[in-house]
């Protein structure tokens, strides 16, 4: 439920240790692999924030405060490529998604210092404007909320392909007043063409700057989804062991009914919109320390395993800036590269990238 942790009840000496209760329980062994990669992540955000402001990066934004929910998300992904797979249409606030996949935090810094070696765009996008064609992770978008209009072309070839492959579409609580919501709400509950789409809302309560209550005067976004037939919960974001069980139980219905189910996580914005507003800190509930206190208070860490943790997360975070500040730039002839891709049916410019005459 929203706002409520699970409870983690004490335990006989013989049980497993682990956190939540005997219908919601993840393992020691889950817990630590969790809080492990949210440090991971939360030590990119904090790095990539000082890179905007010490002239190493021109401009950040990212997902500080949406670890749990994002972190529990990449692990359950079916990672690969095709449609066998699930598809993955996320915006610019999930780094820990594509961390807890196994991306290096090098391949994020790299966008960030926009260099040449950036895997995701060659260093001509925002940062976490991720793509992996081995993942299925479809291009982030700057454009708001464009990835609900696009979920439900690669989740219609998931359904005539068969299989238990699922699209997944991430977005905020502000895109969901764009007419591409209203898409993806129509195109995945079309009379005997539904569509297996996960649609996730991240509510952080702010778009930019206005205030999430002061626009929608719906209880909760999911109850728009109540029209169209389309199931869905509330989640605590900042506890991860509501948020294992609730998209471990979302992707399970998708995958099985292969139709449309709708996720909104209740989750802080810990550093503002982006480095545009100054990236500060604020002071809603951090997921990290919450989780910390849970783990200490059961016994499944300790706190000097807690300082070790972080340490080496900014140090992975510090030597993989230093890493990318020693690789090159992009040179100017590179402006229109990966523009077109090379065509072998075409018979003017088959090599030529651009699709224009020299």
């Amino acid at each position: 439920m929203q706002g409520n942790h699970s409870i983690d009840r004490p335990r006989a000496r013989n049980s497993r240790p682990g956190l939540g209760d005997k219908d919601r329980f993840l393992s020691a062994e889950r817990c630590l692999e969790i809080h492990l990669l949210m440090a991971r992540s939360r030590a990119l955000e904090e790095r990539t924030i000082k890179m905007s402001k010490s002239g190493e990066g021109y401009f950040w934004i990212g997902g500080p405060g949406e670890e749990a929910f994002n972190v529990c998300l990449g692990l359950q992904i079916n990672r690969g490529e095709g449609p066998a797979f699930d598809f993955l249409h996320l915006h610019y606030r999930n780094s820990a998604t594509l961390i807890a996949m196994g991306m290096p935090l090098l391949d994020s810094v790299r966008q960030m210092a926009m260099t040449s070696t950036d895997p995701f765009s060659a260093g001509r996008n925002f940062p976490s404007h991720f793509a992996r064609r081995a993942w299925n992770v479809v291009p982030v978008s700057s454009v708001i909320e464009v990835q609900f209009a696009m979920a439900p072309g690669t989740a219609l070839v998931q359904k005539r392909h068969g299989g238990d492959g699922i699209t997944i579409v991430v977005g905020g609580d502000a895109g969901t007043a764009e007419g591409d919501f209203a898409t993806c709400l129509i195109w995945s509950t079309r009379p005997g063409n539904e569509l297996p789409v996960l649609m996730i809302v991240m509510n952080n309560g702010w778009g930019i700057s206005t205030a999430h209550t002061s626009q929608h005067a719906c209880k909760q976004i999911v109850d728009r989804g109540k029209a169209f037939g389309i199931p869905g919960e509330v989640v605590d974001g900042n506890d991860p062991v509501a948020c294992w069980y609730a998209i471990e139980a979302a992707m399970s219905y998708c995958r099985t009914e292969r139709r449309p189910y709708m996720l909104e996580a209740m989750v802080s914005r810990l550093n503002g919109h982006s480095s545009s507003s100054g990236a500060p800190r604020s002071d809603e509930p951090d997921c990290l320390s919450m989780f910390e206190q849970r783990l200490l208070a059961a016994g499944l860490i300790d706190r000097e395993t807690v300082k070790r943790i972080h340490e080496t997360a900014k140090a992975e975070a510090d030597e993989a800036v230093a890493q990318a500040m020693r690789e090159p730039m992009p040179k100017p002839e590179d402006v229109e590269k990966h523009t077109y891709a090379p065509s072998e049916v075409d018979e003017v410019y088959p090599g030529d990238y651009t699709g224009l005459p020299e």
